[in-house]
């Protein structure tokens, strides 16, 4: 049976904009679709993808301004 006090290798780290970008991507497809496509079978979805663009890029745009905070005041930080 293997030592658990081995270390294990860590997991890659992803960006901290990662998220806000993908919410900011689903924003701009809701976007697309509730207000600039003229596709007929998007008309049933259409008040789902308004409200969904509105929240998500919303949403992505606190979520950068805060992890743009986040990582100014980590720069600030002196590391031990």
């Amino acid at each position: 049976m293997p030592d658990n006090d081995e270390k294990k290798p860590q997991p890659p780290e992803i960006g901290p904009y990662v998220f806000p970008v993908i919410l900011a991507a689903l924003g701009l497809w809701c976007f697309y679709d509730g207000w600039i496509t003229s596709d007929a079978e998007m008309l049933e979805h259409q008040l789902f993808n308004r409200v969904a663009s509105v929240v998500l890029l919303g949403w992505a745009g606190i979520d950068f301004y805060r992890t743009q905070k986040a990582e100014r005041k980590s720069k600030e930080e002196p590391h031990n």
